[in-house]
């Protein structure tokens, strides 16, 4: 302990010697719906925090619903007086924020770590799972990739408008691959990927997608999980920022347009043991088939964390690329699971599934649930997509449906925390039942 305390106190002090111009910090951490909250404190208390004071926020911010309000959770929120729970900061993310238009800083804050860990915390649901496997000798490495749309930075009638060409000032209104694209908006992309690196983030390849204004940047790949899940949160975060900089609108959102292709989190994971050696490439793969099995069995039940809201269900199917069954397949875009053609060394799965708004810690710890799982049970997949083009198995599409098939799986209930389990679908129901509690236009116009 007192190592880390001088790890962060040292941190800090350099912090404030590189940006002597930054008076307040943004201790952040991630929320059950994926929103960053927080406060705001002077960099002199945080160096004191970083020397050892306590840490402390209310416990239910992290059970906050997608509009931020609280939902009665079992005896959360309303029958257990707020209490407050300790967090720490995480080392290796305090960084400036160059978005805002005074100068700040920000770092994450976690209860994973501490003596009372938040059960249902993300990130101390992700590190469960890491630790769980690190103790079996199995380490994962993972990379994120990211596709997310740019607006115009103004609503119509509360409704998105196509980001303008800066070149043209029309509105770039055809889906396309091109790569004019990125040299048309290369100030703004450049921005984002220089922000990303300036908060630690090995950002890679930048593509323009199918979408108009629709982009997907990737990060390097992990041997540390939490870090990479960290790497994706923060993406977003900054990403927002940097486009509003710029006039631009960037959302993650998981289908704002029903007419074309909707942004996904893709997620590639490998999985060495403690000589360096690919797991999954032993004994003729069969260790890569039994992993895939596992996923595919457990992804129906881990539909409300792939999907997490309501519009996530519309990305499913009706375009390219997003399944509508559980399916895996070998170079396969089509499929939840496919398998990149790679050496021995570096192959991987990459889970495709999850919406670019989902929870990036929550998303990383079911992946590898899954693929635990079908290791220990060592079973065979379904055929893949290349032999068998109607392959697949059913998975929910509807919340309420999702979360019934979620709350009662048993493995999930071990393995991911039967607390976080139960908060988790509540939280879920209760963002699903609010989100009905509103007469759409559409409902007078058939109805009235």
């Amino acid at each position: 302990m007192k190592s880390q305390a001088s790890t962060l106190l040292a941190e800090v002090r350099t912090f404030r010697q590189n940006h002597p111009d930054v008076r307040y910090v943004d201790l952040i951490a991630l929320d059950i719906p994926g929103h960053f909250y927080g406060k705001r404190y002077p960099i002199e208390m945080l160096e004191k925090v970083a020397a050892g004071s306590p840490l402390k926020l209310p416990q239910n911010a992290v059970l906050l619903g997608v509009q931020g309000g609280l939902f009665k959770i079992g005896d959360y929120c309303f029958h257990d007086g707020d209490p407050d729970a300790n967090r720490r900061l995480v080392p290796g993310t305090l960084k400036p924020v160059s978005w805002e238009s005074q100068p700040l800083g920000q770092m994450l804050i976690t209860s994973d770590g501490t003596e009372a860990p938040i059960e249902f915390e993300p990130r101390e649901v992700l590190a469960k799972v890491l630790e769980r496997l690190h103790h079996k000798g199995i380490h994962p490495v993972v990379a994120f990739e990211l596709e997310f749309y740019l607006f115009d930075k103004k609503l119509d009638n509360g409704l998105p408008q196509f980001a303008r060409d800066p070149l043209s000032d029309d509105t770039d209104d055809q889906p396309n691959l091109h790569i004019e694209r990125l040299s048309r908006f290369s100030e703004v992309l450049d921005d984002m990927a220089q922000t990303a690196k300036d908060q630690g983030i090995d950002i890679t390849v930048i593509t323009a997608e199918l979408g108009p204004g629709q982009f997907e940047i990737n990060f390097g790949h992990l041997d540390d999980g939490l870090r990479a899940a960290d790497w994706a949160a923060l993406f977003c975060r900054s990403t927002r920022g940097v486009a509003l900089k710029h006039g631009y609108r960037a959302s993650f959102m998981a289908k704002p347009y029903l007419q074309f292709p909707g942004s996904g989190m893709h997620v590639h994971v490998s999985l060495y043991d403690g000589a360096g050696n690919n797991v999954l490439a032993t004994h003729q793969q069969q260790p890569l088939r039994h992993a895939v099995a596992g996923c595919l069995e457990l992804l129906p039940h881990c539909m409300p964390i792939f999907s997490p809201n309501h519009n996530a269900f519309r990305r499913l199917g009706g375009t390219v690329n997003a399944a509508t069954r559980a399916c895996w397949g070998f170079e396969d875009r089509d499929a939840c699971v496919r398998i990149p053609d790679s050496d021995p060394r570096n192959l991987r799965i990459e889970h495709r599934l999850a919406s670019a708004d989902a929870n990036p810690y929550l998303v990383l710890a079911a992946i590898l649930v899954g693929l635990e799982h079908g290791l220990a049970a060592g079973r065979e997949p379904i055929a893949p997509l290349n032999e068998d083009r109607s392959s697949g198995t059913d998975f929910p599409v509807e919340m309420l449906d999702a979360v019934r098939a979620m709350q009662h799986q048993p493995v999930l209930r071990d393995k991911l925390g039967a607390e976080f389990v139960d908060v988790y679908c509540e939280n879920k129901r209760q963002d699903h039942l609010a989100f009905q509690q509103e007469i759409h236009a559409r409902e007078y116009r058939w109805f009235l």
